[in-house]
C-alpha cells in the first residue's frame, strides 16, 4: 500500500496499490465525507464496505449500505457516495482498468489541501479554477464529474476570467496561462 494521501475537502483518507492492471484503494471516509457524482467512461468500480454506514447513488438510485455489502458501478454509470452515518467508514475499492486515476486522486487531495475548490467542488479563486480546469481535463479519460455540470463550471472560469467560454475553453486545453 502507498502513503496516506488526505482530502480535507471530501474528508478522506486514502492507500492505494495494484493488482495487475487494477487499482486497489483503503478509503477511509469521516461523517459527511463524500465523492461526488462523476463517471469512469471506461472504467469499471467496485466497493465494500468494511466499516460504517455509506449511502451510494448510482445510476440514479440510493442505496444505503454497512458493512459486509459490495456496490458496483459499470462504465459509463454516474455514480457518488456519502458517509452518512455518525462513524468513519471504511471501504475497499478495485477499478479495472486503473488508468490514471490514482494520480487524478492524489492532485485533487493537493489541490483540496491547497485550498483551490470548496467541498461543492466549485473553485475558491481564478488560479483554483484554472488548477482544477487543467485536472479535469487531464484525467477527462478516466473520470468526468458530473456535479457541477462540466458546462457550468467552464461558464463560472469564464467569468472569473472575464474572457468569453470558448476561448477559455481553448486556452484551458492547451495548458497556457491567461
Amino acid at each position: 500500500m502507498s502513503d496516506i494521501v488526505a482530502d480535507p475537502v471530501r474528508r478522506q483518507r486514502y492507500r492505494f496499490s495494484r493488482d495487475g492492471d487494477d487499482l486497489l484503494a483503503e478509503v477511509e471516509t469521516d461523517p459527511g465525507g463524500d465523492v461526488p457524482e462523476h463517471v469512469h467512461p471506461h472504467q469499471t468500480e467496485w466497493w465494500e464496505v468494511v466499516e460504517g454506514d455509506v449511502t451510494f447513488i448510482i445510476d440514479g438510485q440510493r442505496r444505503r449500505v454497512g458493512a459486509g455489502d459490495q456496490v458496483c458501478a459499470e462504465a459509463g454509470v454516474r455514480h457518488a457516495f456519502i458517509n452518512d452515518g455518525g462513524t468513519v467508514a471504511v471501504l475497499r475499492v478495485r477499478v479495472s482498468p486503473a488508468g490514471r486515476l490514482q494520480e487524478f486522486l492524489t492532485e485533487a487531495a493537493r489541490l483540496a489541501t491547497a485550498g483551490a475548490f470548496n467541498q461543492r467542488g466549485l473553485p475558491s479563486s481564478p488560479a483554483g479554477a484554472l488548477a482544477v480546469a487543467r485536472l479535469a481535463l487531464r484525467h477527462r479519460a478516466d473520470i468526468q464529474i458530473t456535479s457541477p455540470p462540466s458546462a457550468r463550471l467552464l461558464n463560472l472560469i469564464g467569468r472569473m476570467l472575464r474572457t468569453p467560454t470558448r476561448a477559455a475553453t481553448s486556452t484551458l486545453a492547451s495548458g497556457s496561462q491567461t
